[in-house]
């Protein structure tokens, strides 16, 4: 594969003028609660919206969706005031006072950021927190809805089902993940191939732009649209809401979840499947799961433990005939085989509730575990061979990775009928699989605990770099990993434009041109945000 073009716009890079990224006199937090105090004053539900650090709110509010426990530190900086929004007002008076007494915003819907950047910043912030802002209206004639993007996957998937027992929305896993961040960076799950990406469903939004102005897909234009679906999060403004487009599903589905160790034959196992999970019929999508597992009478006292789970849309009797036919080696029984509703289906196959749960669980915003963890991502172009996949099972045998796992998702099916400019999200035809590669580790030992575990997954991700995308090495945008890079915040700042080409390959070019239209003055920003060519003051 060829390094992707990339123009000289995307080398011309000066990310924030350095008088809006210094604290000077100007940035004063009781000015800004002023402005945001008098711009919201005359509108309903002001009481208990600003949250400054001397709030007994504050604390509360600002862990309430911290996910990734690695930056629950005293050290990590912290914003200066959280914004809980319950109406567009509230978000354009956010908008106008952070411009004007020169704050930062950072967006927050579900708070599952691998790397913190929607709470989290070096200078003079607030944080524009969504959670309060979830209301989820279904259509089940038009089979589409509109969702706030404060509401997460799982009241989304709730909500579907009370209305519906054959549609769904083809997104995530984790019930927890904020509906705002996941269509934003793509979001994938067990339906993608057979309808893709959440992004790829979306058939209109609502966007307040960097000048308080409220856009939809008519009033933004066609180029801000591609954008939003799939250019990664907090970059072109806040999008509120999002129409989907609900998919069709049959009554019955199934599901199954059988392990297989190294003494079972898994090596051959992984190494057959990845010749079947991306071609098999785009009704079953079937990912491994991959850890290492004590084994005290094996050398060396540990052996590879490969989950394989499936979701099926049909009866079990098909889905045997069709494995039998295309994958005889897994040996699946039908004793094996869990007949279920969709919705079922998704507390199965989330791995985060216990047997028996009610599909009302998936209301629970703090049903999924808050984890000290570190993520990294690949996809990959052609198989691993037996060999590279028993040299991946040494770097398992290691102590740090007794909490260390991989998923791998089978892409083919809808995926590789989008044509890679279709959205911002590139990774189409010509990719087997995506790899999740991740590790966990107890919180008492952060610190250097913390550093022995991270300094694992990023051995094992520098072993993968023989068997995966190649120029560039390509990464996922949800799963955002600053390992590849970030915005230094000084002119002509090239790193951008490597983790941006990773993320987004030849799309990358057009997302710097759709920002630098609609947010000439880079106001929207993170450590791995889209910059635009040059900074234009407004």
């Amino acid at each position: 594969m060829n390094m992707p073009k990339c123009s000289l716009l995307a080398f011309a890079f000066v990310l924030l003028p350095s008088s809006l990224l210094a604290a000077s006199a100007q940035n004063s937090t009781d000015d800004l609660v002023q402005c945001l105090t008098n711009r919201t004053e005359n509108f309903t539900g002001v009481v208990g919206v600003i949250h400054t650090r001397q709030d007994p709110t504050y604390k509360p509010i600002y862990y309430l969706l911290l996910q990734e426990l690695r930056f629950k530190t005293n050290s990590t900086p912290k914003p200066q005031v959280i914004v809980t929004a319950l109406n567009e007002f509230h978000i354009q008076a956010t908008i106008y006072c952070c411009k004007k007494h020169g704050f930062q915003i950072r967006i927050r819907s579900g708070g599952h950021d691998f790397e913190g950047s929607s709470y989290i910043s070096e200078v003079p912030f607030v944080v524009l927190d969504l959670f309060r802002f979830h209301s989820i209206d279904i259509d089940v004639v038009t089979a589409t809805a509109w969702v706030h993007s404060g509401a997460t996957l799982g009241q989304l998937y709730y909500e579907i089902s009370q209305k519906s027992r054959t549609l769904a929305f083809p997104a995530g896993y984790w019930s927890t993940v904020g509906v705002g961040g996941h269509l934003a960076g793509g979001g994938y799950g067990a339906l993608l191939r057979k309808y893709g990406l959440a992004a790829d469903n979306v058939l209109d939004a609502i966007v307040i732009d960097v000048n308080g102005t409220i856009l939809n897909r008519s009033s933004m234009g066609e180029d801000l649209f591609w954008a939003i679906r799939g250019g990664g999060h907090g970059n072109f403004g806040v999008i509120v809401s999002w129409k989907v487009k609900l998919v069709a599903v049959p009554e019955t589905v199934t599901v199954f979840k059988i392990n297989r160790t190294l003494e079972q034959n898994a090596t051959a196992l992984v190494h057959r499947w990845q010749y079947v999970a991306p071609s098999i019929n785009e009704d079953l999508t079937m990912t491994l799961r991959i850890s290492s597992v004590d084994a005290p009478q094996l050398r060396p006292n540990r052996t590879m433990l490969i989950g394989f789970e499936s979701l099926f849309l049909g009866g079990a009797d098909r889905l045997l005939v069709l494995m039998n036919a295309s994958f005889p080696e897994l040996g699946l029984t039908r004793e094996e085989c869990m007949e279920m509703s969709w919705i079922e289906s998704v507390l199965v196959l989330a791995d985060i509730f216990p047997n028996g749960s009610s599909p009302a669980i998936l209301l629970d915003r703090s049903a999924a575990p808050k984890q000290y963890t570190k993520q990294k991502a690949d996809y990959v172009e052609e198989p691993i061979s037996v060999g590279g996949l028993e040299g991946i099972w040494e770097v398992f045998y290691e102590i740090e990775a007794e909490a260390g796992g991989m998923n791998w998702t089978p892409c083919g099916g809808r995926m590789s009928k989008i044509p890679e400019s279709e959205i911002p999200y590139p990774h189409r035809a010509g990719n087997l699989f995506l790899i999740y590669e991740a590790v966990y580790w107890d919180g008492k030992k952060i610190g250097p605990g913390s550093r022995w575990h991270e300094r694992w997954v990023r051995k094992l991700h520098r072993y993968l770099t023989p068997y995966v995308s190649k120029n560039p090495r390509s990464a996922y945008a949800n799963y955002r990993d600053y390992d590849l890079g970030t915005n230094n915040f000084t002119p002509l700042d090239n790193q951008s434009v490597s983790w941006g080409i990773q993320y987004f390959k030849n799309n990358f070019d057009r997302l710097v041109q759709v920002k630098t239209r609609v947010d000439p003055g880079n106001f929207f920003q993170n450590e791995q945000s889209i910059p635009p060519s040059k900074v234009t003051m407004s």
